[in-house]
């Protein structure tokens, strides 16, 4: 039997925030003139993003000067930061992974790998020992940590995990990708920038994978049938991720929709040819939805139906881009509906690299 997903589980943080608000508070640590007033709206405006949720807010409701103080006059450092995703990580961690495990009915001492994922936060000991401590996982699991991989991390991350089961077919691996993206708020004018601002969010989510179905699975289980990994050429400037003195600052070039419109769909296609499979064979995707922009870009070139995207549409809508997390939230968006299979899961990430994975 091959190595299978038989748990999901997901967190997002205590209080969200509609967009619109999200904007009136950023508006003003990043704009200086009416014009740039103007494009900082339509921006968020044309986001897809509807409400999303963040480590710093402090209320639900009210005054939005009241709802957060982390950001104000002085551009927070890099180090506070860092201070804060070590304080918040953990706990959104421990409670994704709680409700994978429970979503897989296992005990958690049957876990025996932990993989991690984050390219938000540095910290250790870090959030793999804070989940074994959490979640009462024995002290002697075995740990690996991928990081600073960008959107695409949870399915390397699956890789990772795949392996440790196809090796050993007693293994239990809790797969956990935590991303606290809105510690990276940018301050300043800069288009690319405050795309990335208009975009991203704060999540978490676990896998749980083992060798075949356990016979209590509480759901649907998605068997890992095949991963597959490119870069697309002459492309390394067109996604960054930089750790900054003021936080991580992401550059997203306006030409990565028209690179993934023009290559996905050639190498999809001889890759999914290599294993049995056509574009045309597949019941369900989950594309991440890192903008409305590159969803209609992998709609488009694969020669979707406007519907085939729904499950990425709404939770971008309804919860932002939550980076390595974000492809978890649609693969239980599909699980919830019994979407048809084959799935084809799809992230991309700085580089301009792409991740795939082929669920059954």
């Amino acid at each position: 039997m091959s190595a299978t997903i038989v748990g999901i589980g997901t967190a997002v943080p205590r209080y969200q925030i509609l967009q619109q608000d999200a904007a009136a508070i950023a508006r003003g640590f990043a704009c200086e003139t009416a014009e740039q007033e103007r494009l900082f709206a339509a921006m968020f405006r044309r986001s897809g993003v509807e409400a999303r949720g963040s480590v710093v807010l402090t209320a639900p409701e009210g005054e939005l000067a009241a709802r957060q103080s982390f950001y104000g006059p002085a551009n927070p450092t890099t180090a506070r930061r860092m201070e804060r995703y070590e304080a918040e990580a953990g706990r959104m961690a421990a409670e994704s992974a709680g409700r994978a495990i429970a979503d897989a009915r296992i005990e958690a001492d049957r876990v025996t790998h932990l993989v991690t994922v984050s390219c938000t936060g540095f910290v250790a000991p870090g959030v793999d020992q804070f989940l074994m401590r959490a979640m009462g996982l024995h002290a002697d699991v075995a740990r690996t940590h991928v990081g600073f991989m960008g959107c695409h991390g949870l399915v390397n991350g699956l890789r990772v995990a795949q392996a440790f089961v196809e090796a050993d077919e007693s293994a239990s691996v809790l797969l956990c990708s935590v991303e606290l993206c809105s510690l990276h708020l940018q301050y300043g004018w800069n288009s690319e920038r405050m795309v990335a601002n208009a975009l991203f969010a704060d999540g978490a989510a676990s896998l749980v994978i083992a060798r075949g179905e356990l016979p209590a699975a509480a759901s649907r289980v998605c068997p890992i049938l095949a991963l597959g990994s490119t870069t697309f050429p002459r492309c390394e400037d067109a996604m960054s991720w930089r750790i900054c003195d003021h936080g991580f600052v992401m550059t997203l070039s306006p030409r990565v929709p028209e690179v993934v419109g023009r290559e996905v769909r050639p190498w999809l296609s001889a890759w999914l040819a290599g294993r049995g499979y056509a574009i045309e064979s597949i019941g369900s995707w989950a594309v991440h939805p890192g903008g409305p922009r590159i969803l209609s870009a992998v709609g488009e070139a694969l020669g979707l139906e406007s519907s085939a995207l729904w499950a990425s549409s709404r939770v971008l809508a309804e919860h932002g881009n939550m980076s390595s997390a974000t492809i978890a939230f649609v693969l239980e968006r599909l699980r919830a509906a019994d979407a048809p299979g084959p799935w084809v899961a799809m992230a991309f990430g700085p580089g301009l690299a792409v991740e795939v994975a082929l669920l059954g």
